[in-house]
């Protein structure tokens, strides 16, 4: 699939959150993404495949030397062909002046954790807990830390 990754604005709230719920289980509302797309420092990038769908995204802030992504999510029926990867590596290749780049993921996300760490993740803290699972079942996350350069070519 061949994607085109674009800046969305403010203004993306209704398409990032019907995005999210047809990626997650526990879906941000609209009115989530549109607190979060007002945040300064945010960035948000949508990826759409070659058909115009839009099959992905990645929120990312960065604050002085310091970005954190703060999600990235993937339709189901677009996953393992590559987006989150581009997301990633696109949204990393347009920071400028970070010298650390932190993230969390669910420690029962397995797919995720392989991607991250194959950009050059490593372990930098846990959150025992964090995230709730259906029937009350709690998983930890892992928060990841990353420093420039980034292993996208």
């Amino acid at each position: 699939m061949t994607l085109t990754i674009e800046t969305v604005g403010g203004a993306g709230a209704d398409l990032l959150a019907a995005l999210h719920a047809a990626a997650v289980d526990d879906p941000w509302d609209r009115s989530a993404f549109a607190e979060t797309l007002a945040m300064a420092g945010m960035t948000a990038r949508l990826a759409i495949s070659d058909a115009g769908k839009p099959v992905g995204f990645i929120l990312v802030r960065q604050v002085l030397d310091e970005a954190e992504v703060i999600l990235v999510a993937v339709d189901r029926a677009a996953r393992r062909q590559g987006t989150a990867r581009a997301l990633l590596c696109q949204a990393l290749g347009q920071l400028d002046g970070v010298r650390q780049v932190f993230l969390e993921v669910a420690s029962d996300n397995a797919a995720a954790i392989a991607l991250y760490r194959g950009l050059g993740f490593t372990d930098v803290g846990r959150r025992r807990g964090y995230y709730a699972r259906p029937g009350g079942q709690a998983v930890d996350a892992i928060v990841l830390g990353n420093s420039p350069p980034f292993p996208c070519r």
